[in-house]
């Protein structure tokens, strides 16, 4: 291989050794003298160069920046903070101010009481299963839930309407809706969160509890047949020249609440 600093030699000419020696001194103090730092243009000697320069010029590598949060665990943080304000909410809401007398046992039961408002038609698939899976929550608790289903007395729409003032019109009632001691705690989504932070179960701990036995007169159902009209929703008048008129006492089914299982309307 040719090397950028040595010297031809004569074919014909043989140093000797001492003559060879004091060639390549002089040669190597030329090189140090010119330069002060090896460099080589011959590409098989790069790998070399490379080796011979000082660490010092070497650059450091940057530091290390601090680990930032996932975005997995960081929406987990965010969850919990909003599963905590509702349920401070909630709290916050359901307590009752100090009663200035001490009011009987049925004022205190109708106090305590969880109303739901829900419907069991299979229109709305989304509002259907929101629906059962508040009312699978509130049974799992095995509290005593005042089941109103608009679906067998159409007349639990206004009433819901009314207990919601900030909806100007009825058509906007979403469902379900939850009452606990005659304050509204909420829908499906507050239901949830309450019950994944463990909360509900306190916010409903005031509440009756409720019976394991299946009722033996409605087996379940909480409606029964009316018994002024057998389920008709007529009943016949000798009043104005006689006829039939419409059933005041049950909704537009002939349906009536069980009188053993549901309690009062409030």
């Amino acid at each position: 291989m040719w090397l950028p600093w040595a010297k031809t030699r004569p074919p014909s000419a043989s140093p000797s050794p001492s003559s060879a020696t004091s060639t390549s001194s002089s040669s190597t103090a030329l090189i140090a003298a010119s330069s002060p730092r090896l460099s080589f243009s011959s590409p098989s000697l790069k790998d070399l160069q490379a080796l011979l320069l000082s660490d010092v010029a070497t650059p450091s590598p940057p530091p290390a920046a601090p680990c930032s949060p996932s975005p997995s665990s960081s929406v987990r943080v965010f969850h919990r903070v909003r599963v905590a304000a509702s349920a401070l909410r909630a709290l916050r809401t359901l307590q009752a101010p100090p009663s200035a007398g001490g009011g009987g046992g049925a004022a205190s039961e109708a106090d305590r009481r969880v109303v739901l408002y829900f419907t069991s038609l299979h229109v709305v698939r989304n509002t259907y299963e929101d629906c059962r899976a508040v009312r699978a929550i509130l049974r799992g608790l095995r509290v005593a839930v005042d089941e109103r289903d608009l679906a067998m007395d159409p007349r639990y729409l206004q009433e819901l309407a009314a207990l919601l003032p900030r909806l100007a019109s009825p058509r906007r009632v979403t469902l379900p809706q939850v009452f606990v001691g005659g304050r509204h705690l909420g829908g499906a989504d507050e239901v949830r969160r309450l019950h994944e932070a463990g909360e509900l179960r306190r916010v409903v701990a005031g509440a009756v509890a409720a019976s394991l036995a299946a009722c033996g007169r409605c087996g379940g159902e909480r409606y029964v047949l009316c018994g002024s009209c057998n389920g008709s929703h007529k009943r016949y008048s000798v009043k104005g020249g006689g006829g039939f008129r419409t059933c005041a006492g049950c909704n537009e089914n002939g349906l009536v609440r069980c009188p053993d299982c549901s309690p009062p309307d409030v």
